[in-house]
């Protein structure tokens, strides 16, 4: 332990004299020693040089996994947090119906196990899991290191504490690519393929620009800027035109293009499909559970049932739902009454409208299901289901124990009603020469779009713009001014390096 004293001051010393941004690539191997036996042991070495880090890290929507509600309309100034913690989603569908020890795999923590409180402790902070790149370091239940592995000697957390530096794509990757149970799942834009992908799959990521994510969710103290409709929170939004201010100025169809700009997102064009290179999950069925099927069919290579979760349907590339959306959202809260069960229950729906001069047209993944609702209270049911109903395939089971566990009541009757769950699309961006085109939504070739859905009397090309011809005015104008601004290098945002 003196050894390991000592050679932490060192590192210290070399941190306090390198320079600006030097410290996150230091070479670790020379100062940090094992064996160590635990995550939490490495944790404490870590503290040695960077307890502020943990401190602001536990501050964070990331560690908390719940933030405050600035994403959701009529929330933004509440004092209630919420967050994975504490919402339901039609997928898994909760952390709080005693599934928490399965969920925190994901967790970049230590010690939240069923029924606990978030742990305060700084040593609690797993830092391995943003920031190691060797050592095989993995996960298992309870969100401590995957046990069985570490005892095979798969895991080796001395070269995992060794090998720590600015996360890439794979550790952000470890968990935003398998949200929802698995690899594809849950994000329609987002799957191990984009580990390494070609810069036809996304031009950011892939090819020579390489880029890490933290390149575009720019990091301050920890807190990573970024926002989504599967979020109820956000510290900071990160917006194409934060790099790309005039991004046709050189296209011979730019005062076209730079009126889109105002009503239809950068995505909208750009990210044609989802789901390229694996098939995404588009819905789930949960009313099936504990069924024997013998013959079980395959989508894209994908099992449409399991005993232990239902049905499922799934998609390659993915026309995107398209709809408006001016940064809010609506969500479902736990135990918030349903008004009309026959009716699709929104778990999360974009805001905006056609006469909302803040909302553009975006695309989305729109993730349907059938879930429990309590035919009595009249709320959305939250169940156990690892330990649970995984096991045993006992809905009244796993719907009492789920009550006990998250503190909703259950009446003892339950019935199956159909949800739905905008996702945002937001990666997976084509190159340039494969955004789409005039014909792609206009003139009614291909019909992607459905005007009258979005409040259009039709084709705008025929029954024109939402817009007066005094606020286009109005925009070009504005639009103007920002190109000067940012010519001038009074707007933009600093961005990380990529190193």
């Amino acid at each position: 332990m003196k050894i390991r004293i000592i050679a932490v001051m060192a590192a210290a010393l070399l941190l306090i004299g390198a320079p600006s941004g030097m410290a996150a690539g230091t070479d670790h191997s020379q100062f940090i020693k094992g064996p160590f036996k635990s995550g939490e042991e490495v944790t404490k070495v870590c503290l040695q040089c960077h307890e502020k880090q943990a401190e602001d890290f536990m501050k964070t929507s990331h560690y908390k996994w719940k933030g405050a509600p600035r994403s959701v309309k009529g929330m933004e100034n509440s004092k209630d947090e919420y967050g994975k913690a504490n919402l339901l989603n039609n997928f898994c569908t909760d952390v709080e119906g005693g599934s928490r020890a399965f969920c925190v795999k994901c967790h970049a923590g230590y010690g939240w196990v069923e029924n606990a409180k978030l742990p305060a402790e700084k040593s609690k902070v797993d830092c391995l899991i943003c920031h190691a790149k060797e050592g095989n370091y993995k996960k298992g239940l309870g969100g401590e290191v995957d046990k069985d592995l570490f005892a095979r000697g798969k895991i080796n957390l001395e070269k995992a504490a060794q090998s720590v530096s600015l996360p890439n794509r794979d550790n952000c990757g470890v968990c935003h690519f398998f949200g929802g149970g698995g690899d594809a799942v849950k994000h329609g834009d987002m799957d191990s393929s984009l580990s390494k992908p070609g810069k036809e799959h996304d031009v950011h990521m892939g090819g020579p620009t390489d880029m890490t994510c933290q390149a575009c969710h720019t990091v301050k103290e920890h807190s990573i800027s970024g926002a989504s409709l599967f979020l109820a929170t956000n510290d900071g939004r990160v917006s194409c035109e934060d790099c790309h201010r005039d991004p046709h100025k050189d296209s011979t169809a730019h005062k076209v293009l730079a009126r889109h700009q105002k009503t239809v997102a950068c995505q909208t064009c750009h990210i044609p499909a989802f789901a390229k290179a694996q098939a995404t999950k588009m819905s789930w069925d949960w009313s099936t559970v504990g069924k024997d099927i013998e013959d079980i069919k395959e989508e894209f290579g994908k099992e449409t049932y399991a005993k232990h979760k239902g049905d499922f349907t799934w998609g390659m590339n993915v026309t995107p739902t398209y709809a408006w959306y001016n940064g809010k959202m609506e969500r479902y809260l736990k135990g918030e009454k349903i008004k009309d069960p026959r009716k699709v229950l929104y778990l999360s729906k974009p805001v905006g409208d056609i006469k909302d001069p803040d909302a553009k047209i975006y695309p989305f993944k729109v993730h349907t299901g059938k879930q429990p609702m309590d035919s009595q209270y009249k709320y959305l049911s939250i169940f156990q289901n690892f330990g649970g109903l995984w096991s045993h395939y006992n809905w009244e089971k796993a719907l009492t124990d789920g009550a006990r566990t998250s503190g909703l009541p259950y009446s003892g009757k339950h019935e199956f009603i159909p949800t739905a769950f905008y996702g945002s699309i937001n990666h997976e961006i084509a190159p340039k020469e494969k955004a789409l085109k005039c014909g792609d939504c206009h003139f009614g070739i291909n019909k992607r779009l459905d005007w009258k859905t979005l409040g259009y009397t039709g084709d705008p090309m025929r029954v024109g713009s939402r817009f007066s011809a005094k606020d286009e005015a109005k925009g070009d104008t504005r639009a103007s001014e920002e190109r000067t601004r940012d010519e001038n290098g009074k707007s933009g945002r600093k961005r990380i390096s990529r190193s």
